[in-house]
């Protein structure tokens, strides 16, 4: 019996384009023969639009247009997201309740990238329900978009990496001139000013000068409420795949040479200016210590699943973790596939491994018994 698969994709969040391009090319690779594929697109809005088993290949995707229904807004279950049968009738139906029908949905594929979808906020929604997710949990997605709480965790566990400092918006806006201050006098120039609730590189500037902090906060607080500082680290950006559950394993190294300043949104999605190479030419002891720091993250963060770590090799050798990534680029073009592509590891296999970690841990869930008290 094929594995009912749900790819959740779009969603309320700057990197909606992003998602369905990623969603497109996730299920034109899914094997057909071992996967019945379902789209759910959720719109900018928050609606859950479920699609038709797919067959076949897809060519694009469309934003599809529907009817507006206020209880759309809010799914209480997974079996009562409003869906649309097909693009004649946009109508809200409800899916099948009964988990033994052949509409029933046995794993979904969160393809979600940046708020509203890899914080932990669907992951929440999808362990409520009992239903299997590929990808990491509440807890280690939240702390995966929170750049703070991340870069807190890392120096709890002892990883090495750059200097920074933290904002809120009504703490900068008492007084912005000593925020600045704070940032000369901890970090110096140049910095990188970014949300700390954003992915895909939105809403980062690099700031060479106090006259570039003011343009910067403001521009990063488009994003989040909450802020963060770094320092800049001269070196190479170096990255690693990891994947697994409580025994991850982790793929070659990559080094991306962006052709810009950094790599920015635009670098990454639209103008192509950056070269990829893969394998990184490193050293043995390089890989040894970026593997091992990849997988100490993993482990202090309690990631499952997938996660892409981002690393900075340092003109003098030293390796800078910089950060995680828990639902990277998953093109296959994208980096993380593409580690794992020279890693002997296919684009559809890597999908179906994913898919497995998935099952595997929900299983082990299942095993969890609660006593209640009388």
């Amino acid at each position: 019996m094929k594995t009912r698969v749900g790819i959740l994709y779009g969603g309320k969040s700057p990197e909606h384009n992003v998602s369905l391009s990623t969603a497109m090319a996730v299920m034109n690779a899914m094997d057909k023969n071992k996967f019945d594929v379902i789209p759910i697109y959720i719109t900018t809005e928050g609606q859950w639009i479920k699609g038709e088993r797919l067959t076949g290949t897809i060519t694009e995707v469309k934003q599809l247009q529907f009817q507006s229904d206020a209880k759309a807004m809010i799914p209480v279950a997974l079996n009562q997201v409003p869906v649309l049968a097909d693009d004649k009738n946009q109508h809200p139906s409800e899916m099948d309740a009964n988990k033994e029908s052949e509409t029933a949905i046995d794993v979904i594929f969160p393809l979600l990238h940046g708020p509203n979808g890899e914080d932990g906020t669907v992951q929440g929604l999808l362990e409520i329900l009992n239903v299997p997710y590929v990808g990491n949990g509440v807890l280690a997605s939240a702390v995966g978009m929170d750049k703070v709480v991340m870069k807190n965790l890392f120096a709890q566990a002892g990883l090495r990496q750059a200097k920074y400092v933290a904002f809120t918006k009504r703490d900068w806006s008492k007084d912005e001139e000593a925020a600045y201050d704070q940032v000369e006098r901890k970090l110096g120039y140049p910095c990188f000013v970014k949300p700390a609730n954003a992915g895909s590189s939105v809403g980062i500037t690099k700031c060479k000068q106090r006259a570039d902090l003011k343009t910067a906060f403001i521009e990063a607080f488009k994003y989040d409420r909450k802020i963060i500082v770094e320092e800049a680290i001269v070196g190479r950006e170096i990255e690693i795949g990891v994947i697994g559950n409580d025994e991850p394993i982790c793929s070659v190294v990559g080094e991306i040479i962006p052709k810009k300043e950094f790599y920015d949104y635009q670098a990454k999605y639209e103008d192509g200016n950056t070269e990829l190479i893969i394998p990184a030419q490193v050293t043995e002891e390089q890989y040894e210590t970026i593997k091992q720091m990849a997988i100490t993250a993993f482990k202090a963060l309690d990631l499952s699943g997938l996660v892409r770590a981002d690393f900075f090799l340092a003109e003098d050798g030293t390796v800078y973790i910089n950060e995680i990534n828990t639902m990277p680029g998953f093109t296959p073009y994208s980096m993380f596939p593409l580690l794992w592509k020279h890693s002997g590891v296919s684009y559809p296999e890597l999908i179906e491994r994913l898919i497995q970690l998935a099952i595997e841990r929900h299983e082990e869930k299942q095993t969890i018994t609660y006593t209640f008290e009388k």
